[in-house]
């Protein structure tokens, strides 16, 4: 593996697939929205939470439901966003793997940030999970402003005056994000998605960071 050590003065991570997996319990909080409407077919399993992952939060439920009009999906989204943060502020997500022991040590030699293509007020519940306070220098999301994940890397880049970032996600979407917001990337390979191309890393588990960072 890589030695990036002394390379980077910041790690922006990505957060579903990367530094949790929330997956089981975002499918229970919207099979609960899908039960106070009549127009979803099926149930929502994790499957189809896991095939969605990485997408911004607005196409999720167009990939998802394209049978449905524009005002039903407008409704049962908002319904699905209610209940996955009460879920999730509830029951929080599966963290991988020495998750706060390699977030701790590595801050103490980077700052560290979350961008994710997620809704307004989640990455806020995970950073209320036990062990979480205090480790991100600051974090961006899709639903803040609506913007695709490359623009909200950058925006963490200048707002937080980064001089040689890199970021940790992944799908081939993080991936394409941090080409186009001219950041290294490192390929998460134990999360849902697959990247082949010229990641500066590819880590098989996240504890991997601690050893190439």
């Amino acid at each position: 593996m890589e030695d990036l050590k002394n390379k980077f003065d910041s790690i922006i991570f990505d957060l579903d697939g990367t530094l949790w997996d929330s997956t089981a319990n975002v499918a229970e909080a919207w099979q609960t929205a899908k039960k106070k409407v009549d127009y979803i077919k099926g149930d929502i399993t994790t499957a189809h939470v896991e095939s969605i992952v990485g997408l911004a939060y607005d196409a999720i439920f167009e990939k998802l439901f394209p049978y449905i009009t524009e005002e039903q999906r407008s409704e049962f989204k908002k319904l699905a966003a209610k209940h996955e943060l009460e879920t999730l502020h509830e029951k929080g997500g599966h963290f991988y793997p020495e998750l706060i022991s390699t977030l701790r040590e590595l801050g103490t030699r980077y700052k560290l940030y979350i961008v994710s293509n997620c809704q307004s007020g989640y990455i806020e519940t995970f950073l209320k999970m036990d062990g979480v306070d205090g480790i991100f220098a600051g974090h961006q999301c899709y639903g803040t402003k609506g913007q695709p994940k490359w623009q909200n890397i950058v925006d963490v880049v200048n707002d937080y005056h980064l001089k040689a970032p890199v970021y940790v996600g992944d799908t081939a979407g993080d991936y394409e994000a941090a080409k186009k917001a001219g950041v290294p990337f490192i390929f998460a390979a134990y999360g849902f998605g697959k990247v082949n191309e010229d990641q500066v890393a590819t880590i098989e588990n996240f504890a991997d960071l601690k050893n190439i960072l």
